[in-house]
């Protein structure tokens, strides 16, 4: 098994569309890249703990590739949005890739490029590539929160 983790927004949607991917085993959302020790949603939601919100994905490589995560991760957010994702602002909804091996951070950044010179953007990329940070697993009730609640996406 490999871990990957992504941040596209509120994690409620972006953990939903990653757990049904075959080859995905677990998934977590939670808080990283930032600087104050076992935040909550409150110091989270203030903008001023510095993480974001993430989803950890734990996969299987036989089955789904890194690559193909990535292509989800773009697919499913708007990269070029500065800490936003919809009606969502705030550092803690910022676009970001946290890698976990250079073979990871390779490969973020070449999908990167490649989405750039494609053109489907008019705007820049604003996606941040950087090595993991300690994840802090979000409260309980954040965990498959639209599963939960019988939905199947957020409003974005």
């Amino acid at each position: 098994m490999e871990k990957a983790t992504f941040g596209a927004g509120c994690f409620w949607g972006v953990e939903e569309t990653f757990r049904k991917i075959k080859g995905v085993k677990d998934t977590a959302v939670g808080y990283t890249g930032g600087a104050l020790k076992d935040p909550t949603y409150k110091d989270v939601c203030t903008n001023e703990s510095g993480h974001a919100e993430v989803v950890q994905v734990i996969f299987d490589p036989a089955e789904v590739s890194y690559d193909e995560l990535l292509d989800v991760f773009w697919s499913n957010h708007n990269p070029t949005t500065l800490n936003r994702q919809g009606p969502d602002w705030g550092t803690q909804y910022r676009s970001a890739i946290f890698f976990h091996s250079p073979e990871q951070e390779a490969k973020a950044r070449a999908s990167k490029e490649n989405l750039e010179k494609s053109g489907r953007y008019n705007r820049p990329i604003v996606t941040q590539i950087v090595p993991e940070a300690v994840f802090y697993r979000a409260e309980e009730y954040h965990q498959r929160y639209l599963e939960k609640r019988g939905v199947s996406s957020c409003h974005i």
